[in-house]
């Protein structure tokens, strides 16, 4: 069969949540199915690392695809053409989107649709795309893929979509994150914190992932405590992050504050293993990987007791309310002066971690894909 992939998200060193599934599924289905020919449809030069195997062929169609009207071209001009040319059995969409204008089967993988909650967080003319276009795609794919119980129920009610025409299929963790030794903790937090211990958030810096909330958090948490604690952020700005520079800026323990920008997991897997605890707690996931990472790295995690969080975590986390500052603030106290509730969680987290693997996650991901290729 020809199986047909949209790739472009595929950005050397600039995976995010869908980049990091579209990575380690790919990777490993393409590697366990020579029988396939999989077609890599890139919207600019690729890295040869996203080339897995001797049956992926490469294709570069133009033109780079980062703007909703640049979406429309792309996937409505662009990738009928080469389906058409490939004679594509399959096309599958790691980021949701697909072409209205060809009758090929399609697989969409909707991660979330945290737009149709809270539109506000989207620029205006992503906002109007995502609103208009994914019920269209939703209703186009022969498939769905989701990473959450919660995804699906929540892209059943909104697109009227029957429930059995959605797979869900959960995120994994990169098996780089693992727990750190005393020797690693102490070298890490002297090169990051001067020594002190420390929260950690990591995920790109956009609304739904409520860091303005965590700063305002960190800060009452200080006022309430006597200590040298940190917050390192972890994660590169997306959009409209005015919010956080505002509170920032008027924090009265900023200087406690660390932002690091993107890390590879080669790095910010030593800071993982280091953290007194995660503090990841959006009001908005449609899975939260760095709750497993964290897990995976013996770290204690805090997060949030909305949308999938819950789900994901299982009892193996404290739970704040993302919308109360009081909460999140109450939270990192209770885990900062107590090792004991801080170790229960470690421990319910070794047992969570293990219902997650990308092996799992290519492995349930082939089983939808199979189910369109023998349809």
């Amino acid at each position: 069969m020809n199986i047909a992939v949209n790739t472009r998200i595929l950005l050397k060193n600039k995976l995010e949540g869908i980049g990091w599934f579209t990575f380690e599924t790919l990777k490993r289905i393409t590697k366990n199915h020579p029988e396939h020919t999989f077609y890599f449809i890139f919207d600019r030069p690729y890295d040869q690392e996203f080339i897995f195997s001797e049956n992926i062929v490469p294709i570069v169609v133009g033109p780079q695809a980062r703007h909703p009207f640049l979406f429309y071209y792309w996937f409505e001009r662009a990738i009928p053409k080469v389906l058409k040319q490939i004679h594509a059995d399959l096309f599958i969409s790691p980021d949701g989107i697909l072409s209205l204008k060809t009758n090929v089967n399609s697989i969409a993988v909707i991660h979330d649709i945290s737009f149709m909650h809270n539109p506000k967080d989207f620029p205006l003319i992503v906002r109007k795309y995502y609103h208009y276009f994914f019920p269209k795609f939703a209703k186009k794919a022969t498939r769905i893929v989701t990473v959450s119980e919660f995804s699906k129920q929540d892209i059943t009610k909104q697109f009227s979509i029957k429930s059995d025409h959605i797979d869900v299929v959960y995120n994994g963790s990169n098996e780089i994150y693992k727990p750190s030794d005393t020797d690693k903790i102490l070298r890490t937090k002297k090169e990051y914190t001067s020594g002190e211990d420390f929260f950690i958030f990591v995920g790109a810096l956009s609304p739904r992932k409520n860091v303005a909330n965590l700063l305002l958090a960190f800060d009452l948490f200080k006022s309430k405590t006597t200590n040298k604690i940190k917050l390192v952020i972890v994660g590169e700005k997306m959009f409209k992050t005015k919010n956080i520079h505002t509170v920032y800026s008027n924090m009265s323990f900023k200087k406690d504050v660390i932002f690091t920008g993107r890390m590879n997991p080669k790095e910010l897997k030593n800071l993982y293993g280091s953290a007194l605890a995660l503090t990841f707690v959006p009001y908005f996931e449609g899975f939260g990987i760095p709750i497993i990472e964290a897990m995976n790295c013996d770290t204690a995690v805090i997060t949030s007791n909305v949308t999938s969080m819950p789900e994901v975590a299982g009892d193996a986390a404290l739970f704040a309310d993302p919308f109360s500052v009081q909460s999140i603030a109450d939270a990192m106290i209770k885990i900062y002066s107590d090792s004991n509730l801080r170790n229960e969680f470690i421990e319910k987290g070794r047992l969570q971690k293990q219902k997650f693997s990308w092996d799992k996650t290519a492995n349930k991901l082939w089983e939808s894909i199979e189910k369109v290729l023998n349809d």
